[in-house]
């Protein structure tokens, strides 16, 4: 296969779980009955009842109505390889090693992990539906029903560790911010370290995972989780966890593609990859700025010496949290950062 061409080789229907086929045929919003999915998808209308129970099982919104069948709430488009990479610049694309579209994986940057470096300079994407161990930072759980969200990872080689390497989820978040804006989401935020905020509440996240030798090139696997369409049900489940989220239809985004969202993203990512990986953070730190969520609010920063309060001051050349204390300015690299009120 040639370089920007290659992709993971499509299932097969046999392959293919019957809870994705099942959703797959949903994904238009209009109500398909038991027996003609049983018919199209070669099954028993008991074990399309079990699919449907299933997708409820896994978060999705599914309405079930006598003599008329199954509906999805709201029309879902499915994430396909082909769609994503026609979407994308050719110049981008060529730099593409692979892209890979499953139905459920544990965590899509554990998939990543687990697999050999690309090229330097190349890359390979993967995304799931649904995540039976997503994760974002400090291991904490990401929420993501199938349809709902867009959950990415992609991998990248460096030639050799960059200087700026720690700052590199603030990179990707300008980047996933440019993203949005060609997509028509001009409010979003970025909180530090790794959040996109629409109005305060929580759009999406960024995991950064690292896999270097101590000398020789750097593997980097991104992560990505966006909320697209959770659903108002969900969204009250979040916010039980303690954090508000919403999604990008509450933030007007109408009849989104994930598809075209993906593209976008992939785009911006691996333009920014390679800006960073010659010029660093300095490239990106003017945007990073205009888009902080925190500078001039009152915080806590819980770190490992323990939670500092003071007022939100930007980011450094390093990309260091700077917070103005009453002892003084203070420096972070790391931490949970949450605003007081008032």
């Amino acid at each position: 296969m040639t370089r920007g061409d290659a992709s993971r080789p499509a299932a097969t229907d046999g392959e293919t779980p019957l809870v994705a086929r099942v959703f797959a045929k949903l994904a238009d919003g209009s109500f398909h009955s038991g027996e003609d999915l049983a018919k199209i998808l070669g099954v028993t209308r008991s074990a399309i009842w079990k699919a449907a129970r299933s997708l409820r099982d896994l978060g999705v919104n599914l309405h079930a109505v006598r003599n008329r069948g199954y509906r999805l709430v709201a029309a879902s488009e499915p994430l396909e390889a082909t769609r994503i990479r026609e979407r994308i610049s050719r110049a981008v694309r060529d730099r593409i090693r692979t892209v890979e579209v499953a139905w459920s994986v544990s965590s899509t940057n554990t998939v990543l992990l687990e697999r050999g470096n690309p090229p330097n300079g190349s890359c390979d994407v993967i995304l799931a539906e649904y995540q039976t161990a997503g994760r974002g930072r400090r291991g904490r759980a990401w929420l993501a029903p199938p349809g709902g969200s867009i959950c990415l990872s992609l991998s990248w080689t460096f030639r050799e560790v960059p200087r700026d390497l720690g700052a590199l989820g603030l990179v990707i978040g300008v980047c996933a911010l440019r993203a949005l804006r060609e997509l028509g989401v001009t409010q979003a935020k970025l909180k530090w370290p790794n959040d996109l905020l629409v109005e305060d509440r929580k759009l999406g996240g960024i995991l950064i995972e690292l896999r270097a030798e101590s000398a020789g090139p750097a593997c980097v696997v991104i992560g990505i989780g966006l909320n697209v369409a959770l659903g108002v049900p969900l969204l009250q489940k979040i916010a039980e966890t303690g954090v508000t989220a919403t999604d990008l239809i509450t933030a007007g985004l109408v009849q989104p593609s994930r598809n075209a969202i993906v593209a976008a993203l992939v785009n911006s990512c691996v333009r920014g990859l390679s800006d960073f990986e010659s010029n660093g953070l300095r490239l990106f730190s003017e945007e990073w700025r205009e888009a902080d969520a925190l500078r001039g609010r009152p915080v806590d920063v819980k770190a490992s010496d323990g939670v500092a309060r003071g007022l939100a001051r930007g980011i450094d050349v390093n990309g260091a949290l700077i917070v103005e204390t009453p002892q003084g300015l203070k420096r972070f690299i790391s931490g949970d950062v949450t605003v007081r009120a008032g």
